[in-house]
């Protein structure tokens, strides 16, 4: 069962796609470019690579349509720098450090930016998850410099950019709806949490959990927890799950008995994606 927002997502890349005209199907999903820009508008780029953050600003710099406002090197003030900064659009150069999470508050703080995730490689799994959250645009770095400044464009005058076999795979994904409750408990499962530990987290009792979770094995098809927690570590990037830091953080949340609110949200899990194994957002 496709969630309701990728369903809007399909919609609005159709629209793109007429709007871009007969015979330019692919212009049509990767963007569309040409004519004089009425205005500028604003990037903050977000990477931690020097070379790379240079480049771009040249790049952008040498366009008639963008100016670079700012840089965060640091996931940890990327909020901060883009309230500051008020960008049209923030060009997001992922890397272990950024969570869905990050890109909530973002979405929250500044709801009229538009954000573009600047990756290497990406799943469907996570893909599905980034247009769920609002993510205006993927674009891969081994494309041109040509293809990155069309994709600003389109995605800055309010259209999405998503390469033609990237939305294929998310067309074709299987995924189902969860609940919040149901959200969380995959999240903090993926993390290498016992019962108990979600029991204490959620602020449930231990039986709750196993109700919860025997629901969810149902509801997924799947036999044990441990396939439950590998589906969850697909569908979100490696910052969140999978890694002791990820463990400890948790489970210091527990002393401190934050609500369930604080863990990452998947509103719907893909089961069915690209037949790579994926290993999160690569940057």
């Amino acid at each position: 069962m496709v969630s309701l927002g990728v369903i809007f997502w399909l919609v609005e890349v159709l629209r793109s796609g007429a709007a871009a005209g007969q015979g330019q199907a692919a212009d049509a999903v990767e963007g569309r470019f040409g004519g004089e820009t009425k205005s500028m508008y604003r990037v903050l780029l977000f990477t931690d690579e020097p070379v790379v953050a240079r480049g771009v600003k040249q790049v952008l710099s040498a366009s008639t349509g963008f100016r670079m406002m700012a840089l965060s090197d640091s996931a940890a003030t990327l909020v901060e720098t883009a309230e500051a900064a008020r960008p049209d659009i923030l060009l997001l150069d992922m890397n272990p450090g950024i969570t869905f999470g990050v890109l909530l508050e973002l979405q929250e703080r500044l709801p009229a930016c538009r954000i573009v995730l600047w990756v290497r490689s990406i799943s469907t799994e996570l893909a599905f998850q980034a247009i769920e959250h609002g993510i205006r645009g993927i674009l891969r770095k081994t494309l041109p410099v040509e293809t990155l400044l069309k994709c600003l464009q389109l995605v800055a005058e309010g259209g999405l950019w998503f390469e033609e076999t990237l939305r294929a795979g998310v067309q074709a994904a299987r995924a189902i709806t969860l609940t919040r409750r149901e959200s969380q408990l995959v999240s903090l499962l993926a993390q290498g949490l016992k019962n108990k530990e979600l029991a204490s987290l959620l602020m449930i009792s231990e039986g709750t959990v196993k109700v919860y979770l025997s629901r969810l094995f149902r509801k997924l098809g799947v036999n044990d927890r441990f396939e439950l927690a590998l589906y969850g570590l697909k569908n979100l990037p490696n910052a969140e799950v999978a890694s002791v830091d990820g463990r400890n953080q948790a489970r210091r949340a527990l002393g401190r008995r934050k609500q369930a609110s604080h863990t990452p949200w998947l509103r719907s899990i893909v089961l069915d994606g690209a037949s790579e194994r994926p290993r999160g957002m690569v940057g």
